[in-house]
């Protein structure tokens, strides 16, 4: 399930990344990401109740409502993003925890860790928080949109379409 939606999550992260290089219009790509927003939460209701996945549907859930708010903001033409960049804020935070969990592996439960460390699940949560940060600079004018743009095409390629494909392909994270 997690593969599919990392594909499809890369269907907002792209176009948003085209738009703050001049390549784009806000309407469809607030649209646009309404959708992956939307199909984010409902694949982490999933996550979280068919495969009794919590941990995943966490880190799902608070990129969903995210991908919603900035999804929102741009389908309605929103001038000022503090808001978007404060819901990214928080979401930058909960990616840093993550990472800081995935780094190091969770705490043992009846001799095994209830969450294994992993350094591509690291690398992906460390990236997710990087790009969430970054939102937040640059709602509040802190930092360039086309450095956030190719941050957004690097993290496409590195946290959403590799591990993604890996992983459909292999059955296993690239390391």
């Amino acid at each position: 399930m997690t593969p599919a939606i990392l594909v499809f999550i890369a269907l907002m992260w792209f176009p948003i990344a085209l738009l703050l290089l001049g390549h784009g219009e806000l309407k469809g790509t607030g649209w646009a990401t309404l959708v992956v927003g939307t199909f984010v939460v409902i694949g982490a209701t999933l996550q979280a109740t068919v495969y009794n996945d919590s941990w995943t549907a966490g880190l799902l859930y608070v990129h969903g409502i995210f991908y919603l708010v900035v999804g929102w903001s741009f389908y309605t033409g929103q001038t000022d993003l503090r808001a978007a960049g404060n819901v990214s804020l928080t979401t930058a935070i909960v990616s840093t925890i993550y990472a800081i969990v995935l780094l190091v592996g969770g705490p043992d439960v009846d001799g095994a860790p209830l969450v294994a460390q992993s350094w591509y699940l690291f690398i992906m949560a460390a990236i997710y928080a990087i790009l969430t940060y970054e939102v937040f600079l640059n709602a509040y004018g802190k930092l360039s949109g086309k450095l956030l743009a190719w941050s957004l095409i690097i993290g496409v390629i590195v946290s959403l379409w590799i591990p993604a494909f890996w992983l459909m392909v292999a059955g296993e994270l690239p390391f």
